[in-house]
């Protein structure tokens, strides 16, 4: 089998060696400061999409048929087949809104975020392409989610340590103890700045050559960001997974509606577009922090300070895995604009959604999932005869203090978001420089 190559977003597509997938997981960013995507792009067999609709699979089925081309050359199948059984054991269904809405519920892991996909599988990577004597440091920033599904993977992992960079006082209480409570490899870092500060901070310091996990010595320094490339892969998996749980027909009117923040999740299903799932639109739906929406009307990106918001793992101004877009488009954004369509909404839009959807179904959407299904309301106006499938990105109890005042209501609280209430927070504070995560980290590597 050819082995798959990866490529930075910074080299000519499709040119050059490009790196096989154990390094580019251990470097994170690519040596120019690129994102790396795939070289080639395998395509999807067309006939599962076809199938007369059936059951919900296993996430773990499908995910092993759409990753075996990214996989396999670097693991054996049966490998790669355990690895995914292990990391995807919980259920992703397709449930109904209305006629016309779907809700692909991605909250079923063990943090309650659909972040658990990418980082579970990620740290199972991790372990199975390691080498004798590896002692990871892995740098994550984290303006919600992603905090709590990388340090739930990894944490107790032997050969890691993973350092959760997060804005002070920008996270709910609830996201905060699941990363900050765990201890052990885990360190948590409120940051006195905003979620673009701590991602700077992690970018810089991949950008040190000597401390990079790519072969050289130092404190071998890796991410699990959704600049990783072992999170970006494993959310296409789940595109596919709802798409085959579509009546057939409605396959034809697919519309894919993503919250966004950091777009590494709409990078996914456009992967999955470019590997033949035959979708026929993306929204793109952001709250305040509207850089794409204005970057798809105007032409021009131009990032800015991320402003606070409800939907506070959106708050994002400068979206990192929009690099990995504008590549893959090459450039193109009227390409672009035939397959995205973007909307902003405001807090308020929110908490009226929130308080709608409740009182039109009974359903309770997090701050995140109710940005979605704004998006999808404007879009639908346009289209109506599409199927919408909306991702519902975190289960609702982890923003309790957000939709509870707007319904009136206590919402129950699932047992292991129970078991990280208990637990005392270990967090320490940490200014906004590059500086303060340098002398952290050189005290790891004495």
């Amino acid at each position: 089998m050819t082995t798959m190559r990866y490529q930075s977003t910074r080299e000519p597509f499709g040119q050059g060696q490009g790196t096989v997938l154990p390094v580019a997981l251990r470097r994170g960013l690519a040596p120019d400061g690129g994102l790396y995507v795939p070289r080639t792009i395998p395509p999807l067999t067309v006939a599962p999409f076809m199938a007369a609709a059936r059951a919900p699979e296993r996430l773990s089925t499908t995910a092993t048929e759409v990753l075996a081309p990214y996989l396999s050359a670097d693991l054996p199948m049966d490998e790669v087949s355990r690895l995914l059984e292990e990391s995807l054991d919980f259920p992703v269904p397709v449930t109904d809104l209305d006629d016309h809405t779907k809700v692909l519920e991605l909250f079923h892991g063990p943090t309650l975020a659909f972040k658990d996909v990418g980082a579970r599988v990620l740290a199972r990577l991790f372990a199975a392409t390691s080498k004798p004597g590896e002692d990871l440091t892995i740098l994550t920033a984290t303006s919600g989610d992603t905090g709590g599904a990388v340090a739930d993977a990894f944490h107790g992992v032997a050969g890691t340590r993973v350092v959760v960079l997060y804005p002070k006082g920008q996270v709910s209480d609830r996201q905060e103890l699941q990363f900050a409570g765990l201890g052990g490899n885990i360190h948590a870092f409120a940051v006195e700045g905003t979620f673009d500060d701590c991602q700077r901070m992690v970018k810089e310091a991949l950008s040190r050559t000597d401390l990079r996990a790519d072969g050289n010595a130092g404190l071998q320094l890796t991410s699990a960001n959704s600049i990783s490339l072992g999170r970006l892969l494993p959310q296409v998996t789940y595109y596919v997974h709802a798409f085959r749980q579509l009546p057939t027909e409605q396959r034809d009117r697919v519309v894919f509606v993503v919250p966004s923040g950091n777009f590494g999740d709409l990078t996914a299903g456009l992967l999955a577009k470019f590997s033949g799932l035959p979708v026929r639109r993306f929204v793109a739906a952001v709250n305040a922090n509207d850089v794409v929406p204005e970057y798809l009307a105007s032409g021009v990106f131009t990032p800015r300070p991320s402003v606070r918001t409800l939907a506070n793992a959106m708050d994002v101004g400068n979206p990192s895995n929009l690099e990995r877009i504008r590549y893959l488009y090459r450039e193109d954004i009227a390409a672009l604009r035939r397959d995205v369509i973007a909307s902003s909404h405001s807090d308020e839009e929110i908490r009226g959604a929130i308080r709608q959807v409740y009182d039109r179904t009974g359903r309770i959407l997090d701050p995140h999932t109710a940005v979605g299904w704004l998006a999808w309301q404007a879009y639908r106006r346009q289209d109506p005869d599409a199927v919408g499938v909306l991702l519902s990105t975190a289960h609702p109890a982890k923003f309790h203090d957000t939709i509870e005042p707007i319904l009136g209501l206590e919402i129950p609280v699932p047992e292991a978001l129970q078991r990280a209430l208990l637990r005392p927070n270990l967090s320490q504070p940490m200014s906004p420089t590059v500086e303060a995560l340098f002398a952290v980290l050189e005290d790891y590597g004495k």
